[in-house]
């Protein structure tokens, strides 16, 4: 290395770091009024005294940055606000997510996964060729045609496709951003259990053993990963079956049109019990922390401007408060 780049590459280092090494100040100031050899410098004027090298300087500096931009990504992480957006089948929730995150573009509003449950690849045979065939399964419509059949498996799937959403890591845009980073999911790991598994239980299409084993296997998944699926808070969208109902039928969902006026009551119920009435047994004492905003959601939001910002005023103000 020619002594001008080593002068250089000093100079640099030293204006880096000279806040946390203020004495790398007096060694560069050394080795530009001496000009000594790289080997002569590298090794410090008194061999016999332990001293630190430019480079052991350098390749402390090094980690230690490495440290600093670990510990502030940690950081940011732990600023993530995370909620969740409750309500019935059809309360509106898709429609709420989309006006959030054209009022709010910094946050990042992560969707029901239904195209998920819609389809489900399977490799079913092979053809003469050996190629392999696979097919397109419809678990949401299978679930509503046979509900004693395929309830605890629909849980299941939807459940951890539920938990795969809540644990992708926030993206770089929200950990940079000045304000609270937010990130909002449409439904829950906890919905996923304390509203639809139960309410499928309670009508016995879930049988007891899968209850118990369901219930197992969600405690540990959620104990397991902690902080990255916790919620700080809720918003409840609130509204009378009879009003889903109608939404329900507008939105003409194939999948749905064997759905009841008196399953989408029943959902209500769970909803209340657990948002309201605080009358569901939770088994996360966290959650039963958890702070809950109810919206109105029976008035017609979707086309109502004024309303609309009623609403994002209040969410606004509710993860302020969190």
């Amino acid at each position: 290395m020619r002594m001008s780049t080593l002068h250089r590459v000093l100079f640099s280092c030293a204006s880096n770091i000279k806040r946390h090494h203020a004495g790398l100040i007096q060694v560069r100031r050394f080795a530009y009024t001496h000009r000594k050899t790289p080997d002569t410098f590298l090794r410090g004027r008194n061999a016999t005294t332990p001293q630190r090298t430019v480079l052991d300087v350098m390749a402390n500096d090094k980690r230690h940055c490495v440290r600093c931009l670990s510990s502030s990504a940690d950081d940011a992480k732990l600023r993530v606000k995370r909620v969740s957006i409750e309500g019935n089948i059809a309360v509106g929730k898709s429609t709420f997510a989309r006006l959030l995150q054209s009022a709010c573009p910094d946050w990042e509003v992560m969707t029901e996964p239904v195209s998920r449950w819609q389809n489900i690849e399977s490799e079913t045979s092979k053809d003469t060729e050996g190629q392999a065939q696979t097919t397109v399964s419809n678990l949401l419509q299978m679930m509503y045609q046979d509900p004693q059949r395929w309830s605890y498996t629909f849980q299941t799937y939807s459940c951890m496709s539920r938990l795969r959403t809540q644990l992708q890591p926030p993206p770089a845009r929200l950990l940079g951003s000045k304000g609270t980073p937010v990130q909002v999911y449409e439904r829950s790991v906890y919905s996923d259990r304390y509203i639809f598994a139960l309410n499928m239980f309670e009508l016995g299409c879930i049988n007891p053993t899968e209850w118990a084993v369901y219930q197992d296997w969600h405690s540990l998944l959620v104990e397991e990963f902690g902080q990255q699926v916790e919620l700080e808070g809720i918003i409840y969208l609130r509204a009378t079956p009879e009003k889903c109902m109608e939404r329900l039928v507008c939105r003409g969902r194939p999948e749905e049109e064997g759905v009841t006026l008196d399953y989408l009551n029943k959902l209500h119920v769970q909803h209340e019990k657990w948002l309201v009435e605080k009358s569901t047994e939770v088994h996360f004492e966290k959650l039963k922390l958890v702070r809950v905003l109810q919206l109105d959601a029976s008035v017609e939001f979707k086309s109502d401007p004024e309303v609309q910002e009623q609403f994002i005023t209040k969410v606004k103000n509710f993860f302020e408060a969190l």
